[in-house]
């Protein structure tokens, strides 16, 4: 059976004792805006919230102690910026971050990692970022985007709309400001094709959808859904890595 330990509440001595069979969670998000209704540290406080109860959840099933790390409040967010509220990395910054985080646990003898993004600003950052890491620290690196749990026609996360609203009630709830009503943003989009523009950004004021079809109950039940699909997928990676 395994163990839950924090690292920042560890000591020298136990994180010693455990690293080397240890699976490293770390969790990401961004502080950036969220419209006028989410903190700007939405991204973080749902990326940490979800692995730590994951981990909570795991670690009586795992194999293997897991060693939670604390969550990167920064992310990759230059295309907040024109609204205020956003403290950014460079994609290149955010690579350096992660590769010396993940430097730092492998000469100290750790062998897993798994990455939990709550950002999408982070997605191709953390993908590049596990496939470099993995030859150059002998690291076995696995990342996953939180939402990528839920099934897909559960949910389209969007950004500080109803899902991230609804997320936010459950989990910080008392940071959450009415959000007022509007219509559905018109968005340009091309079929299997990503497409990145400050002019779509600015067109919809910064936020998806309709956040004020969130609701509390919906935010709960998407939070233990997330929560119980990561925590199969830590115990799995205990296994496999």
């Amino acid at each position: 059976m395994g163990a839950l330990l924090r690292w920042a509440e560890a000591d020298r001595a136990v994180v010693r004792g455990v690293l080397s069979e240890a699976l490293v969670l770390v969790s990401i998000g961004a502080t950036e805006q969220h419209g006028p209704h989410l903190p700007t540290g939405t991204d973080g406080f749902l990326a940490a919230a979800v692995c730590e109860r994951a981990a909570e959840l795991a670690a009586p099933r795992a194999g293997r102690a897991l060693l939670l790390a604390p969550t990167i409040p920064y992310g990759a967010s230059d295309h907040h910026l024109p609204f205020n509220g956003t403290l950014s990395l460079s994609a290149q910054t955010l690579l350096h971050v992660l590769d010396d985080l993940a430097r730092s646990i492998a000469v100290q003898g750790g062998r897993r990692l798994v990455v939990v993004n709550g950002h999408g600003g982070n997605v191709g950052v953390c993908h590049a970022f596990a496939g470099a890491a993995s030859t150059r620290h002998g690291l076995a690196v696995a990342h996953t985007d939180y939402w990528r749990v839920l099934e897909p026609e559960d949910v389209v996360p969007g950004h500080a709309g109803e899902f991230e609203t609804s997320m936010m009630m459950a989990v910080r709830g008392e940071l959450v400001q009415e959000p007022a009503a509007r219509e559905l943003p018109a968005t340009i989009s091309v079929s299997d094709v990503d497409i990145h523009s400050e002019r779509v950004w600015l067109s919809i004021d910064g936020y998806t959808d309709r956040p004020e079809l969130a609701a509390l109950d919906r935010g709960r039940r998407w939070f233990e859904r997330i929560a119980s699909g990561l925590a199969d997928r830590f115990v799995e990676l205990a296994e496999v890595l």
